[in-house]
């Protein structure tokens, strides 16, 4: 039985350290290409992304973007009511392009059928002798996992941007206030606004020019304002824009609305921050069990008992 299974243990610890080194090169890639963007904003330019390495991994996007695009085209859901929901979707997540759709799904189906016939791989060569119940039961799990993998990674995604513009909303809305009390109208705070969050906010910046787009294209505010919300999916910012929209209608002072919205806002925020910091000792006592507490009791008791252990073997039976 050993035979067999310390194969298996070194290429699944060979499988890991790959996977854990390939990862570590992407975030240090990514890492580095953050580093260039933010000296990039605080120097006014723009980036040089004209290394080998750079050009190789776009055309290689690009070329497994056109194939998704066409895999996509022929098994994207036709169904208008599910379309409209994964491309609001693929909206709030900021990928706005018109194939967004087709590239998403046809990742999914080819996810799936890479990891199909990984499945296959490892069943020809490592595990020949799995019944047949048990292949057709495991390749249903590596093509639920290659299909669900994508919709994995746009939540994340969704979920980064969304904390990004909750993270940004309170110092937007300050500077909201500051432009409308100091004469501005609504439309020229936002777009002052949409100015001013462009290093340090590019997310919200880049909804408020979207939305100042629409205005100066001859929409109305409350629907562009509308179309804001569904853009972005918060629950703060539809009650914001709610809030923006009785006022209009209702003639309420917009600079007095917006000041007791960001006041709440931030003590929200400030709410928010206590409740995690308070979840912080919980989360730390299943580590602090499993690894630190085990070390700390091996660094501890292991001499006396390496003691213990030579003083029994002293003794006379």
């Amino acid at each position: 039985m050993n035979e067999y299974v310390y194969p298996l243990i070194a290429a699944g610890l060979g499988f890991v350290s790959v996977l854990l080194g390939v990862y570590g090169v992407f975030g240090f890639l990514s890492g580095a290409g953050n580093v260039e963007r933010i000296r990039d904003r605080v120097h006014g330019g723009r980036a040089d992304n004209g290394s080998a390495l750079g050009h190789a991994l776009r055309d290689a996007g690009r070329s497994l973007a056109r194939m998704f695009d066409k895999l996509g085209s022929r098994v994207a859901p036709k169904e208008e009511e599910r379309e409209n929901a994964s491309r609001l979707k693929l909206v709030q997540a900021g990928l706005r392009k018109p194939e967004s759709y087709r590239v998403f799904q046809g990742a999914k189906a080819g996810m799936a059928l890479i990891m199909l016939a990984l499945f296959m791989g490892a069943r020809t060569f490592l595990f020949d002798d799995m019944s047949m119940g048990a292949t057709m039961f495991a390749g249903a799990g590596a093509l639920a996992a290659g299909m669900y993998a994508p919709d994995l990674w746009l939540s994340s995604r969704l979920k980064k941007r969304q904390t990004s513009v909750t993270n940004a909303l309170p110092d937007a809305l300050d500077l909201l206030v500051v432009c409308v009390e100091s004469g501005m109208g609504l439309d020229q705070a936002i777009t002052r606004v949409c100015e001013e969050m462009r290093l340090s906010g590019p997310e919200i910046s880049e909804e408020f020019y979207l939305l100042t787009l629409e205005l100066r294209a001859g929409k109305k505010r409350a629907d562009a304002l509308r179309a804001l919300s569904r853009r972005v999916g918060l629950d703060d910012l539809n009650s914001l824009v709610t809030l923006l929209i009785q006022a209009d209608i209702f003639g309420i002072s917009v600079g007095r609305t917006l000041r007791v919205y960001s006041d709440s806002m931030r003590k929200r925020r400030q709410q928010k921050a206590e409740e995690a910091a308070a979840k912080l000792p919980v989360k730390l006592m299943l580590p602090l069990i499993l690894f630190i507490l085990p070390a700390l009791f091996a660094t501890i008791m292991g001499p006396a008992i390496i003691m213990l252990g030579d003083v029994f073997e002293v003794l006379p039976n």
